[in-house]
Order: C-alpha cells, then sequence, then structure tokens
C-alpha cells in the first residue's frame, strides 16, 4: 500500500495525510464498516478521512459513551466497529466498557487521543492524562500507546489482535503523534 506508507517527510501536513490513510486503510482492510467518532481536534484529520471512504459509515456521537452503544449495536448486527475519541472520557465510559463491550466480548477497536501529555495546548487536559492509563489497565483494556508517526505501522497487527481476541484495545494518540496536524 505505497500511498499510504509513512515517509520521514519534512513537509508541514504531508506526513499528517499519510497518516490518516494509512489509519483508515487498516480500519477497512481489518473489515470494519462502522466507526462513530466524538470530536476532536487532534483527530478532525482521521475524522475527516473516515469521511471520505466509501467503505465506512460514520456516525458522529455526542459522548463517548453513546459511541460505545452504537458500536455494539454494530456488532450485534454483524458489523466490526471502532470508536474515536479523546482520553478525557474515558471516565464516563467505565459502566459502558464494564457492562456492555467487555461483558459480551466486544472486539473494539478505540483509537483514543491521549490529550494532556507532553506537547499538550491546553492546560485542563493534563488532569485526565494522570489517570488514563491506570484506568485502562483497571480494566484489563491492552493498551498501546502512539508516539511518532511510524508507530501508525502496528495499527493493522492490533486491529487483528482486537478481532482475534474479542476484546476492546486502547490505541493511544499523543500530541507528538499527531504534530503537524
Amino acid at each position: 500500500m505505497a500511498s499510504c506508507r509513512v515517509d520521514n517527510l519534512e513537509a508541514s501536513g504531508v506526513l499528517q495525510v499519510s497518516v490518516n490513510k494509512k489509519i483508515v486503510a487498516d480500519l477497512v482492510g481489518n473489515g470494519i464498516e462502522f466507526v462513530t467518532t466524538v470530536p476532536c481536534k487532534q483527530l478532525a484529520g482521521v475524522i475527516d478521512e473516515i469521511d471520505r471512504s466509501d467503505s465506512i459509515y460514520h456516525i458522529p456521537s455526542n459522548k463517548e459513551d453513546e459511541g460505545m452503544g452504537l458500536c455494539a449495536g454494530a456488532f450485534m448486527g454483524g458489523k466490526r466497529s471502532a470508536i474515536i475519541m479523546q482520553n478525557t472520557a474515558i471516565g464516563v465510559t467505565i459502566n459502558t466498557l464494564v457492562t456492555l463491550i467487555q461483558y459480551y466480548h466486544i472486539p473494539l477497536p478505540m483509537l483514543i487521543s491521549y490529550r494532556g501529555e507532553l506537547g499538550e495546548p491546553v492546560a485542563c487536559q493534563t488532569e485526565m492524562a494522570v489517570h488514563t492509563k491506570a484506568l485502562l489497565a483497571q480494566l484489563n483494556i491492552p493498551t498501546y500507546h502512539f508516539h511518532a508517526a511510524a508507530d501508525v505501522e502496528e495499527l493493522d497487527a492490533i486491529l487483528k489482535y482486537c478481532f482475534m481476541s474479542k476484546k476492546p484495545v486502547a490505541i493511544l494518540t499523543d500530541a507528538s503523534f499527531w504534530k503537524g496536524a
């Protein structure tokens, strides 16, 4: 998939476009037909790319737990799904993750902007960053942290693992990963 390869490009924005296309190509390549998203400035490029995809049905959600319910419904209707969200709402999703997603063994890839880490421009985002990984660990959710654009090369294997194991997985993408967005 040469057009989606992530190169070390210097031109501002060119690398980001490649990362966004690679993410969507991996979602489609793993049979994901339904994606719900909650708005986030860091995730805007990948959300736009999902909107352009003819292979993915995209429904924006008002809240992350609502989005998880939509993904569960899509799964029960025979569709592979994913959610794209911010880490700042992990707290409000705990009940849905445990009593719906985990209880019914729903494989749910969660592409999560990891707000509050190094490079975060919004001060109030830092508090949830302190708790995000601990909450995911407490829920026994496999968690992967993308720091550099080249980390996107792991996404295909992570998605395959998610569907094979029938578990939710969290892919945290920090400001360094989205640099230049």
